[in-house]
């Protein structure tokens, strides 16, 4: 009996399928179905090109079929198929792969049954960082952006009502009924302002303005809320993933969970690509540095040191000496963890231990370095 193939190509395909991102073959085949889409409704493009528009749409339809099946297989064998197929991105890549089939077999015209290939823009969306962090901020702070959308529905009908009963007399056939004055409403709190429906009675002008700072007001509210939410996902990751940075710098092991919290609130991190200058000699010192990964290289009189994962330098100039010593530089892509001088002050202060050892390891690399 015949082995069945096995190609790395293949499989590593298939892994990248079935992870959690977008594969860079996925961007393409949306990119190009998009855009195949768009072109489908231009006469002149469909004109001069049709066969390879339609060529494009084909393509990129069997794409998403065979992803589509690429999952389904990997989740029937993690015995998680029913879950899959009723998650949000089972339900996404059953519509990405088969509503344009089904229109067509459905007898709708086929550049219209094309169109319920829109569906493929929405796969982006789980690729996208910034989205996901949304949907967090939007759980988080459902219910203040609830209560502002009730305030703004209030205003909404109140503000309908009360010019239907100050100006459908003067203006029946655009504030005869609530509906209608509803329509004014909404372009009004929205400051949209399109002209069409204007009051012209002084009361109704009134009620106008109010409703036009209202609108102003609970938008200025959704956008504070949103904004203030979005800051605190921002600090939250940026304190999860400089805490994974910290915690994986040997220096820090040893240290409690609640002094690595203190020292991760001051550190920032920073990605330098290598043959990046980190210090140049002579230059005043106000900060010093832990590799939490990649590799520097210390330029010294005769020598040149190089510094690994786990270490850190710069440390002479907040011990004492305010100039830097010598020139260091990435030798490799790394990451970098910065305390600055006044944070440095503050952990002397908090955390003695922590900067003896510093001190002891500054002093025991001057010596190394002198010989």
């Amino acid at each position: 009996m015949a082995k069945p193939l096995h190609s790395p190509a293949l499989a590593a395909f298939v892994a990248a399928t079935t992870g959690r991102d977008m594969t860079r073959a996925a961007y393409a085949a949306v990119v190009l179905g998009i855009s195949a889409l768009v072109l489908s409704t231009v006469d002149a493009a469909v004109g001069a090109a049709q066969r390879w528009i339609v060529a494009l749409l084909w393509g990129c339809l069997a794409y998403f079929v065979m992803e589509w099946a690429i999952r389904v297989q990997h989740a029937a064998r993690m015995q998680r198929l029913g879950a899959y197929l009723m998650s949000g991105r089972g339900l996404l890549d059953s519509a990405s792969a088969f509503a344009v089939p089904a229109a067509l077999i459905a007898g709708i015209e086929p550049r219209a049954a094309w169109l319920l290939a829109v569906t493929w823009v929405l796969k982006v969306i789980p690729g996208v960082p910034g989205l996901r962090q949304l949907r967090r901020v939007l759980v988080v702070e459902a219910r203040p952006l609830l209560s502002v959308l009730v305030l703004f529905l209030l205003v909404l009908f109140l503000g309908s009502v009360a010019e239907y009963a100050l100006e459908h007399d003067e203006q029946p056939a655009t504030f005869g009924n609530i509906p209608s004055a509803l329509w004014w409403a909404v372009v009004t709190l929205t400051t949209t302002g399109y002209g069409d429906v204007v009051p012209i009675t002084p009361l109704g002008r009134i009620v106008a303005a109010g409703v036009m700072i209202s609108g102003l007001g609970v938008f200025g509210l959704w956008t504070g809320i949103l904004a203030t939410g979005f800051a605190a996902e921002t600090r939250r990751d940026n304190f999860l993933k400089t805490w994974e940075s910290v915690s994986r710098v040997p220096f820090f092991a040893s240290l409690g969970p609640s002094t690595i919290a203190d020292v991760t609130q001051m550190l920032r991190t920073i990605d330098l690509p290598p043959r990046t200058t980190v210090i140049r000699k002579g230059t005043p010192g106000d900060c010093m540095y832990f590799i939490a990964a990649g590799e520097v290289e210390v330029d010294l009189p005769g020598k040149k040191v190089r510094l690994g994962e786990g270490a850190f330098f710069g440390e002479m100039a907040l011990l004492g000496n305010n100039l830097r010593s010598a020139n260091i530089s990435t030798t490799k892509l790394s990451k970098l963890l910065v305390l600055d001088l006044v944070d440095f002050r503050v952990l002397m202060a908090r955390h003695p231990d922590l900067v003896q050892s510093i001190d002891a390891e500054a002093r025991r690399r001057a010596l190394e370095n002198k010989t």
